[in-house]
């Protein structure tokens, strides 16, 4: 009897394992995208879901971001997306106008714990077009001022500027401490966003008649623009782009400049790239606006679950787990990506971050950029017409009309294609 058992037991754990493998092979397959460096942490945290999803196998593949936009519509003209992916915030409306996307508000009201309203609102408002929701948002980015303390002090500046009167003393103060060769803040003339950031301190949208116009006449445009000019002018930013700074982490160290306007991600730069003598020089600070605390950019990474997949339950699972504020708090740890809910910003990880508070409170003022399909062509040109005006080779209000026909240009095809909606017109 004994040798029989010998014989037996291996036999029945085959078959254990046989009816295993068959079980996982009856698994549902969703197709994952993901861009960038956070593609190779999903693949760290998929065997979790995996196991709280037994039904659901996740077919993850990695992209870099400079190809990603191509590779979607490459594969949305070959009926070919993924059932889901996290698409950059300003990709949601053009995906959403070329009906790629599967609106989420049925799901998101259907299930049950999900607390739209615990995101912060400019950031879940990135993913709401004509009322619709096609996003769902996964992390943000927005922009404010790094700064150096040290330096701000020893121009007599006690306290990180609010507003805009404050941040031209406080600018004056230190170019004028920093002597011949230093500046008081980087605007680097090849990136859009430090020019974007101060003009959506406006009340006046940037664009007008639902995207069919640009708005850049406006005085509120104007305003900004002519704040951006000022600082060039009087010699507070050097007239230069990023690529003509060997470092932009030393160059700060080394108090080249006082003020940076970045991202949340040159947090962890300048913890690692500055030395340990530094590490009480520098901290990060609200945006200022004209009279005031100001807004900023919600930028960032939502999930779209797109409207050709045979797996959208499935797909929702995965935006769902992934929208959990104990996972975000997880993937926050992992990557340094800031959560766009408020929850887990209560982790001791953020709480207590002396340098990533300043973003919790921007996050309360960020806001979305048009939500035209053809806004990042209209950036571009605001980057292009921006370095004109800080190079004094563009008075303000001949770049403000100019950017209005350029961005009227643009925008050409989308009020043929509104006004003949509007006429009923196919």
């Amino acid at each position: 009897m004994a040798g029989r058992w010998r014989w037996l037991l291996p036999a029945l754990v085959l078959a254990a394992s046989l009816a295993a493998c068959a079980g996982r092979d009856d698994r549902r397959t969703v197709t994952f995208w993901v861009m960038g460096y956070e593609g190779e942490i999903v693949a760290r945290m998929i065997p979790e879901f995996e196991r709280e999803h037994p039904h659901i196998r996740v077919d993850l593949q990695k992209l870099p971001w400079l190809s990603a936009h191509e590779k979607l519509l490459t594969a949305f003209a070959g009926d070919a997306l993924p059932d889901v992916s996290p698409i950059g915030n300003t990709w949601i409306p053009e995906f959403a106008a070329i009906d790629a996307l599967e609106p989420l508000d049925e799901e998101i009201a259907a299930t049950a714990g999900f607390d739209a309203a615990d995101y912060f609102p400019g950031v879940w408002d990135s993913g709401v077009v004509e009322g619709r929701v096609y996003a769902v948002p996964w992390y943000v980015e927005t922009r404010l001022p790094f700064y150096r303390a040290d330096l701000l002090r020893k121009a007599g500046i006690d306290a990180p500027p609010a507003s805009w009167d404050e941040w031209r003393t406080a600018m004056a103060a230190v170019k004028q401490a920093a002597g011949t060769g230093n500046y008081a803040i980087l605007l680097p003339l090849n990136e859009f966003e430090p020019l974007l950031s101060l003009a959506v301190q406006q009340p006046e949208p940037l664009l007008r008649d639902g995207g069919r116009y640009g708005n850049f006449r406006s005085d509120g445009f104007r305003q900004s623009l002519s704040f951006y000019k000022e600082m060039f002018d009087r010699g507070w930013a050097p007239a230069v782009t990023n690529n003509q700074i060997s470092n932009v982490w030393d160059e700060f160290g080394k108090g080249f400049y006082s003020f940076y306007i970045s991202g949340p991600w040159n947090i962890a730069q300048f913890k690692q790239r500055l030395p340990a003598s530094q590490q009480g020089d520098w901290m990060t600070m609200p945006l200022p606006g004209p009279e005031g605390p100001g807004a900023s950019l919600a930028n960032g990474t939502s999930f779209v679950i797109f409207r050709g997949s045979a797996r959208k339950p499935e797909a929702w699972e995965l935006v769902r787990w992934f929208s959990r504020p104990e996972v975000q708090a997880r993937f926050h740890a992992m990557t340094g990506d800031l959560p766009p809910r408020r929850s887990p910003w209560r982790t001791p990880a953020l709480a207590n971050d002396t340098h990533a508070r300043a973003f919790r409170e921007q996050l309360e003022r960020a806001v979305p950029t048009p939500k035209v399909p053809e806004w990042e062509r209209i950036a571009t040109e605001m980057r292009l017409i921006g370095e004109r005006v800080a190079n004094g080779r563009m008075e303000v209000d001949a770049a403000a009309e100019e950017l209005d026909r350029r961005a009227d240009r643009i925008l050409e095809k989308r009020r043929w294609m509104l006004d003949r909606a509007q006429a009923g017109r196919p």
